[in-house]
């Protein structure tokens, strides 16, 4: 049975104790002696004030040396950083997804994003975990936050997409640019009827060429629910000719091959979004995956160098390692 909400008078001796506790470092019986209370009352409201959500538990990583796994990594594939998280055995590649986002969002809160515009896959439910768990980040020099790719799948998946990108603009202090047309189109024609009468998403498109640090998803081949085929996204026809082509992986639709390269396909030219040409302009690209389902597709993204700042788990880093080539 749930406990019932304490009235306004009891929430504010609750956070009175728990600001003298932690903020102003008195002892609880200093406390008690304070407020006339009893010490066994004080420690009883200071577990309230976190049941309440009145204090916070805040985890921050500590800024010590990169692990020679990191190192490693970064010198077998040139890259300008790498994060490995252990988070040890058992569990799914769902409780991976849920796991390296919200370790990325640690990440974020300790290093400045550096960036006047931040490209950000919106629809990647790992950077969805990322974004539901950050805390406001003074970023003075943020300005916009784009969308990479256009709407995916059915309406709920589309407005929780766009959540996301508010919410990292809001967090970030930045102007969110959302790209509000399907992510893919049924052809190049009807792709290009519909960008000659939306203006907004014809400015979003050309800010994609001004990305200085791209948040991306790194995907296999294949359809994920709750995406559907054909739903504002590749049939499966689509997706198994890109995989006969050669295609292990993809960042933002765009199909790259074992080696890195993209793979040339007419599919390319119904995505409505960013290109890996415009990808590559950014400065910092950070990919954010792991799991064996996405050996091969983050390899490619490696090797083609279309990511250069890698979060992952060390499971898939030691795969990595001893798949360099």
């Amino acid at each position: 049975m749930a406990k019932p909400m304490p009235n306004a008078s009891a929430r504010r001796m609750i956070a009175t104790v728990a600001w003298l506790y932690h903020t102003r470092g008195l002892r609880q019986s200093a406390i008690a002696e304070r407020l006339h209370i009893s010490q066994s009352r004080v420690s009883r409201l200071l577990e309230q004030a976190v049941d309440l959500g009145i204090v916070r538990t805040i985890v921050v990583l500590p800024k010590e040396e990169q692990s020679v796994l990191e190192h490693e990594l970064e010198y077998a594939y040139g890259l300008k950083e790498v994060h490995v998280h252990d988070h040890g055995e058992g569990g799914d590649e769902s409780e991976l997804v849920r796991e390296l986002g919200q370790l990325l969002a640690l990440h974020l809160q300790s290093v400045p994003l550096d960036a006047a515009v931040v490209g950000f896959t919106s629809w990647s439910r790992t950077l969805g975990e990322t974004v539901r768990h950050l805390h406001p980040l003074n970023q003075p020099n943020t300005e916009f936050v784009v969308e990479m790719v256009g709407d995916l799948g059915p309406p709920t998946l589309q407005h929780e997409a766009a959540q996301n990108t508010q919410q990292l603009a809001n967090l970030t202090g930045a102007q969110p640019m959302f790209l509000r047309l399907p992510g893919v189109l049924p052809s190049r024609e009807v792709r290009q009827t519909l960008l000659d009468h939306d203006s907004h998403a014809r400015l979003v498109l050309s800010k994609l060429d001004e990305i200085d640090f791209a948040m991306t998803g790194i995907g296999a081949v294949n359809i994920v629910p709750p995406l559907r085929a054909g739903d504002n996204f590749f049939t499966a026809q689509q997706v198994a000719r890109a995989k006969k082509q050669g295609a292990v992986g993809e960042l933002n639709l765009r199909y790259i091959a074992e080696d890195g390269e993209p793979v040339k396909a007419d599919i390319e030219e119904l995505v409505v979004g960013a290109t890996l040409e415009q990808l590559r302009r950014a400065d910092r690209r950070l990919g954010v995956a792991g799991g064996p389902s996405k050996y091969r597709a983050i390899r490619a993204a490696l090797v083609g160098g279309w990511v250069n700042v890698l979060v992952t788990d060390a499971a898939t880093a030691h795969w990595l390692l001893a798949n360099r080539g």
